[in-house]
């Protein structure tokens, strides 16, 4: 990868800093965060009907990527008023293949969303597609118009050609596989479109990191899906920073993901490619390989090539308060212990050889340097339902730890704090029995941490010309966290040590070949 990366990327800059911050509306509608960016004002019969927020005061959105989570998280943003959907990509047309968490959820918030109790009952599998989130969107706004038929949405099954076309696009909202994040992200800020995005930034160290060097050359505006603005987090910190639990050591973070298969081997069948389905295109920048239902829809994460594995999916969510309010940079060391699965040659048994796809559990150790009053603290992740060692002061109440949660551990006590926002708990230490949660009231509960909160937070900010808390600005050191140890699991557990200025792992050379990938003729990333 070219890259003109400075060498050293600790990105967590404050929320705000952006020269961009003191754009105006009219400045920020009509040229973006750039020249490249001009935006055409569209009039009111396609944005927007009696009552509505006018059509110059509207964020237009090209949504790409209409798989189950992004038609999820796409009724949700319908909903925002100051939004306007007026474009989707996917190289699915209409399917009903894909694979979700039940067999009617999806179907059900659809038709609840658009007043249809009976959208597409009864029909076979499970829907997504571009032509899918044209029909929703579609669909919607003529109800919110009062009117029969709204047509106002066009179907791209390149992005790159959405880019093109649709010039008067503000934001590009990417809810793809994580394989293409960083290409579709760095393109459309070099058309000077602020960009929304989902977790990772990008599966690939390097990748994540010319994501972070384009974001700050374009000047545009980023959110960050799963970050959060530190407030179930913060109240944790100051227990700690007040002595609560003595010197903090350790953090321990554990989930029962992934809830998707892992293939533990490569398909070797070949079935054909589903009609409708550009193959190429969902393949991007991976080198070809023939096309399986195990590479694709809600099982990608599962794959080195495609996905970031449970980490990726979960850990960005809980962790990224801790990186942020602990002032983390990237690691200096980590090591992992994957589980590994064992087969029969003829008959013989055999560990199969894997560097292809993430284990179905894990544990892995992150180690920080000392940095300001803070010392050296080691971060330790758990995947598959493993978890920490159960603490004596839980085993002498005869609890469990739960299925999915946090623990801050110190020199002298410990804090045991829930995964989806729980009050959480100081089980030992010097202070365990004082009151503090009056003066640190817990964090906000699961339901206020909603993604639609999240929608509503950067909708808010972009209007105003300003940065978010989920800004890529400071995802630097978190992506070099967990891309690092998706490295480390594909090299079976080996220990590593990271050189973050010269982006480099020193003490296994072999590893460096994984902080990027080997990329389709024509399908490589330069920076601006």
């Amino acid at each position: 990868m070219k890259t003109k990366a400075a060498a050293s990327l600790n990105t967590s800059e404050p929320a705000g800093s952006l020269p961009s911050s003191n754009l105006t509306r009219r400045t920020f509608l009509r040229t973006g965060a750039t020249a490249a960016a001009a935006t055409t004002i569209l009039p009111r019969h396609v944005l927007g009907g009696a009552g509505s927020v006018a059509p110059s005061e509207k964020l237009t959105v090209a949504y790409v990527g209409c798989g189950t989570q992004g038609i999820r998280e796409l009724l949700r943003l319908l909903t925002i008023p100051e939004v306007q959907v007026v474009a989707v990509c996917d190289p699915v047309k209409d399917a009903n293949n894909y694979v979700d968490w039940s067999k009617d959820g999806l179907r059900t918030s659809i038709a609840t969303t658009l007043g249809q109790p009976d959208w597409r009952r009864g029909a076979p599998g499970i829907s997504g597609g571009r032509d899918v989130a044209k029909e929703i969107i579609e669909t919607y706004y003529a109800k919110q118009r009062g009117a029969e038929t709204f047509k106002g949405c066009a179907t791209y099954v390149d992005f790159r050609e959405l880019l093109e076309k649709e010039t008067g696009i503000d934001v590009v909202k990417i809810m793809t596989p994580d394989h293409l994040h960083a290409t579709i992200a760095i393109a459309a800020m070099k058309k000077g479109r602020h960009v929304v995005m989902h977790k990772p930034l990008a599966n690939r160290l390097q990748e994540a990191r010319l994501v972070i060097e384009t974001t700050r050359a374009t000047k545009v505006h980023t959110h960050f899906l799963p970050a959060s603005d530190g407030s179930r987090i913060r109240p944790i910190k100051a227990w700690i920073d007040d002595g609560a639990i003595g010197t903090l050591r350790e953090v321990h973070n554990w989930s029962n993901r992934p809830v998707w298969p892992q293939y533990p081997t490569i398909p070797t069948d070949t079935p054909p490619v589903p009609e409708n389905f550009d193959w190429p295109l969902w393949l991007g920048p991976s080198v070809d390989r023939p096309y399986h239902p195990h590479y694709t829809h809600a099982v990608f994460r599962g794959w080195y090539e495609f996905g970031g594995g449970a980490l990726a999916d979960m850990g960005h969510y809980s962790l990224w308060p801790v990186f942020t309010e602990f002032d983390l940079d990237a690691p200096v060391a980590v090591e992992s212990r994957p589980s590994h699965v064992c087969g029969l040659n003829g008959s013989v048994a055999v560990r199969v050889r894997n560097d292809y796809s993430f284990p179905a559990a894990c544990t892995i150790r992150f180690r920080f340097a000392a940095k300001g009053n803070r010392p050296a603290l080691d971060l330790f992740w758990y995947d598959g339902s493993m978890k920490p060692s159960t603490p004596e002061e839980l085993e002498a109440e005869n609890k469990e730890l739960p299925l999915e949660g946090m623990m801050f551990v110190g020199d002298k006590g410990r804090i045991l704090a829930g995964f989806r926002g729980e009050t959480p708990q100081i089980i030992s230490g010097p202070k365990r029995h004082e009151s503090t949660a009056a003066k640190n009231p817990p964090p906000r509960a699961a339901a206020q941490r909603s993604e639609r909160l999240g929608d509503a937070d950067w909708v808010t900010a972009f209007k105003a010309g300003k940065s978010t808390y989920g800004d890529f600005l400071r995802a630097g050191p978190i992506s070099d966290a967990f891309n690092l140890g998706a490295v480390s699991l594909r090299l079976g557990g080996k220990r590593l040590r990271f050189d973050a200025a010269n982006v480099k792992v020193t003490n296994l050379p072999e590893a460096n070949r994984y902080l990027t990938r080997e990329y389709h003729k024509g399908w490589e990333l330069t920076g601006v």
